[in-house]
């Protein structure tokens, strides 16, 4: 099989203890958890439209290690690649839980002050720690919610919440909400929370129910793909998206496009603008081909599914607009193997990474062949539905 660079937990870890000893003296953490990065298998860009998602929690994780001090200081080093300057950050927490921390630079520590800005207990201690990720930044992957949520698992172990795991998910959503600047929807945070070892999870994003959709089949592969691209954007992309979204439901008389048909499209056209109304059909058509996929899934027809995933990466591609060549370059490479049931982009799109559905047998086939076919240097990374974040043992 194609050697594909998955980390073990232990390793990065090790890793992350090795820094702290360096930056805090020759103290060891007392504290160590993990929360995963995700990989959509479908439904994209229908969670902050109230519709179906349907991710699984990775094996790539973010770890955070550390131990609390005696006072209300916080320090806190990262060593993820690509991370911003400065790598190390040191502030008060606010006496009172009224006072706000204000998110400012570096950007990746908005992350974590959003985090403590939400907890649902309190008060906090102050802490020390070190941050390591094996998720790739920029990715598509969601290193920003297992960021959030090791942040949040990390501070459970200091001041022990009451342990709802939905409350846990739309706290660090909140976070990239107020300090990111992000207005995502919940599906990253919710997964990384509540994924489980050899399951995707369906997720009802409007009533937040999941239903754990089983994966186990070992002739079955996950392999996903990084471009190793990303776009440069002017921020806009994805709020400008949203909003057209919301637009169009208002448009139709709806809440949410969760609630609009088809038709209800159809017989809106004259209202809307020829991009608002490819943005609805794309949303529109993904909430129900999300719902035919899990049960494809359930079900092991698995060619229903992955021409599933590449209608769906074409309407990402002409409707939505969020593509670009390099992973609609994946995608049709992939999808020329045999064995290769589909494949598609995953993530929020204009670079990061595809996602495709193979044979075990097909994986070093599909490998070379992506390698032969694709402009840049891709990685791989051949995965299976993980557990969501956990504290580890030291």
């Amino acid at each position: 099989m194609a050697s594909c660079p998955v980390p073990s937990v232990s390793s990065v870890v090790a890793g992350a203890r090795q820094v702290y000893r360096e930056s805090f003296g020759a103290s060891e953490p007392v504290v160590a958890v993990c929360a995963p990065g995700r990989v959509n298998l479908i439904g994209e860009h229908t969670d902050y439209n109230q519709g179906f998602v349907l991710p699984m929690a990775l094996p790539l994780v973010t770890v955070m290690v550390g131990s609390p001090t005696p006072d209300r200081s916080v320090s806190i080093v990262t060593v993820a690649e690509g991370a911003d300057e400065p790598r190390r950050v040191d502030f008060v927490l606010p006496n009172d839980s009224a006072t706000p921390i204000a998110p400012g630079m570096p950007k990746w520590a908005n992350y974590v002050k959003g985090v403590l800005q939400h907890y649902r207990a309190g008060p906090l201690p102050g802490f020390q720690a070190v941050l390591a990720s094996s998720v790739p930044l920029g990715g598509g992957l969601s290193s920003s919610a297992s960021l959030e949520v090791a942040v949040y698992t990390f501070l459970q172990q200091l001041c022990p919440d009451d342990g709802d795991a939905v409350s846990k998910a739309l706290a660090c959503q909140k976070a990239e909400h107020t300090h990111a600047g992000m207005p995502c929807g919940i599906m990253d945070q919710f997964i990384s929370v509540l994924g489980k070892d050899g399951h995707a999870l369906l997720i009802d994003c409007r009533s937040l129910e999941a239903t754990l959709v089983p994966l186990t089949d070992q002739g079955l592969v996950i392999l996903i793909t990084n471009s190793n691209v990303r776009h440069s954007l002017t921020g806009s992309e994805y709020p400008s998206r949203r909003q057209q979204c919301e637009e169009a439901a208002a448009t139709l008389g709806k809440s949410s496009l969760r609630e609009a048909t088809l038709e209800d499209l159809e017989g809106a056209q004259g209202q809307l603008d020829k991009e608002t109304y490819r943005r609805a059909r794309h949303v529109i058509e993904e909430i129900g081909r999300t719902e035919r996929a899990a049960a494809a899934l359930r079900e092991g027809r698995y060619h229903e599914f992955g021409e599933l995933m590449v209608d769906s990466h074409n309407s990402l591609r002409d409707h939505y607009e969020v593509s670009c060549p390099e992973l609609d370059e994946l995608v049709a490479a992939a999808t020329e193997v045999e064995g290769v049931y589909g494949s598609r982009m995953t993530g929020g799109g204009f670079g990061g990474c595809t996602v495709t559905l193979l044979e075990a047998a097909a994986v070093d086939r599909a490998v070379q062949h992506i390698k032969e076919r694709y402009s840049g240097t891709p990685t791989f990374y051949i995965t299976i539905p993980s557990d969501g974040a956990r504290a580890l043992s030291l």
